[in-house]
């Protein structure tokens, strides 16, 4: 029967699985990351038939966070396919660094048969209740137990990606239902929108602007695509403006009105602390955007967010706006009252405060991370793990774009960097893409580098190597914890790299690290450049 199937696609057009890659195709997706296994062979037979383009990956977390950076680069969701069991689980920290971070995110999962679900008959990949074990990772979890369910649940992902604060969606399909006959009907869904800020509230939100003698802009993540609004607004409203690290590059840091992504520095923090309004836009005002226990908001406060629930958590609002930032920048700025004149000597002393505020191991950072920014273009993606240096650049780090910077922050997951950049290259191949990873997180995904070889991707991949686990071997040391388990013995990376068939570099001055990423970018594949923290250049 498989084999008749294989040869017929109009038979197998009627399965489940052929019928959901279908639909999917209808929703604009054309790329799938995954691992084909033995309960996913009849999605695999829709990917193959309708000629969709898979990339395959070495491991499940791969194809997570390579769907990730594809979604924060193209603004569409990324996809992948995982196994029963423990492929979905392999999966799930993307999924949960997805879910932090508001990207959205499609994963395709099989299960075990409708009849086995919850009987613990020791089938194959086997667990309990495996929606049960994802969905607090998911902003939508449902199981799919027939083909007609289908244009619904595909239909609520996407609305959960274009209405609401966007997360991860997980389907998971029997295997009943993927080999079972299916007709369904090709047509997507009509596009849903976003909740809109109505013209009273506007006009609250307008006259606190009006009134206000120092009003602050904290723009988040959710402002990404609200670029010119954003400028627009905080020109008209004389506002200074600080952003997350999700946030960085939307208003540009040679704009004199900003205070770029240094939200988690007491300058900055100072500045919010004595404004009298502040406009959060699209962010949570988390932990790991600021860094401290709660910022120093004294004066009244307009959030704006597409999540009721982060829209008066922790900071109540003054006036909330349960919308997108986009319509509502554009609104406000509408509706305000023109003639305030931003206090540009303020941020121009602020600015100055920030960048004297790092301490020598910083400073080392910043001039590698101003080599790399000499080798890039404007509009290139910088896809960064969680290490020291990335934690430098993410308020050092000069940016004109949105879109450009891809940090793991919410979850703070490693190995991310890596299989993130080659789904952003993906995404946009005609943009430059990075990853800078740390010698200990490029470890954690270091299998798809042969992915990148395999798509022969022109990747630079900055390796900073420090031989440790150093941030958490400095909080063992401030806290007068003997090191444990933060000093592992490292391969030789060049070597490494080189099994893999990538390409290497080890640049022996700062310019020579500028002119390695230049000629990254003109290579047939990937290419490791490994910066040592005790390199004599850095000294």
């Amino acid at each position: 029967m498989s084999t008749e199937r294989a040869r017929n696609p109009k038979t197998s057009n009627q399965i489940g699985g052929h019928a959901a890659v279908a639909l999917l195709e209808t929703y604009g997706v054309d790329t799938v990351f995954g691992i084909p296994g033995v309960h996913t062979l009849d999605l695999y037979r829709g990917l193959a038939e309708l000629g969709m383009r898979h990339v395959g990956v070495r491991h499940e977390q791969g194809a997570g966070f390579m769907a990730d950076g594809y979604a924060r680069a193209s603004g569409r969701p990324g996809v992948c396919c995982l196994i029963t069991g423990p492929g979905l689980m392999n999966a799930a920290t993307p999924i949960g660094q997805a879910y932090s971070d508001s990207v959205p995110m499609l994963v395709l999962a099989s299960v075990n048969a409708s009849g086995d679900l919850g009987k613990g008959r020791g089938r194959l990949h086997e667990i309990s209740d495996q929606r049960a074990a994802i969905a607090p990772l998911a902003g939508l979890a449902r199981t799919v137990r027939a083909a007609e369910e289908l244009p619904g649940a595909i239909a609520d992902a996407f609305a959960l990606f274009e209405t609401q604060r966007p997360r991860p969606a997980v389907l998971e399909f029997t295997l009943d239902m993927l080999a079972a006959p299916a007709e369904v009907s090709g047509a997507r869904r009509e596009r849903k929108a976003r909740p809109v800020a109505g013209a009273e509230d506007i006009a609250r939100a307008a006259a606190l602007v009006d009134a206000a003698r120092f009003p602050v802009v904290l723009a988040g993540g959710g402002t990404v695509d609200a670029a010119d609004e954003l400028k627009a607004f905080v020109e008209k409203s004389g506002a200074l403006c600080v952003t997350t690290t999700a946030g960085k590059g939307v208003l540009p840091d040679s704009h004199p009105q900003t205070l770029s992504g240094t939200l988690a520095l007491s300058p900055t923090q100072k500045v919010l602390g004595d404004a009298d309004l502040v406009i959060a836009l699209g962010t949570e005002m988390a932990e790991t955007d600021s860094w401290c226990e709660r910022l120093p908001i004294n004066g009244k406060l307009i959030r704006v967010d597409l999540d009721a629930h982060t829209l008066t958590r922790d900071y109540p609002p003054t006036i909330g706006l349960l919308a997108d930032a986009k319509p509502v920048l554009a609104a406000l700025t509408a509706a305000i009252k023109p003639g305030r004149q931003p206090d540009l000597a303020r941020a121009k002393a602020v600015r100055e405060a920030n960048a004297g505020d790092l301490d020598q191991q910083q400073q080392k950072h910043v001039k590698v991370l101003m080599a790399v920014r000499a080798g890039l273009a404007p509009d290139a993606i910088v896809v960064s793990d969680m290490t020291q240096i990335a934690y430098t650049a993410n308020v050092t780090f000069p940016l004109e774009r949105p879109r450009c910077w891809f940090h793991p922050n919410g979850f703070g997951t490693l190995g991310y960097a890596m299989p993130a950049a080659i789904g952003a290259k993906l995404a946009c191949p005609a943009r430059e893409v990075i990853a800078i990873a740390g010698d200990g997180g490029f470890l954690f995904t270091v299998q798809d580098l042969a992915t990148a070889v395999e798509l022969g991707l022109a990747l630079p991949i900055l390796v900073w190597n420090n031989d440790a686990f150093g941030q958490i071997a400095l909080g063992m040391n401030e806290r007068d914890i003997p090191e444990l388990g933060v000093k592992p013995k490292n391969p030789d990376f060049q070597a490494l790299a080189k099994s893999f068939h990538a390409r290497t570099e080890k640049p022996g001055s700062l310019a020579e690290l500028t002119d390695a990423i230049r000629r990254a970018f003109k290579a047939d594949g990937p290419t490791l450049i490994e910066v040592h923290e005790q390199a004599d250049y850095l000294t």
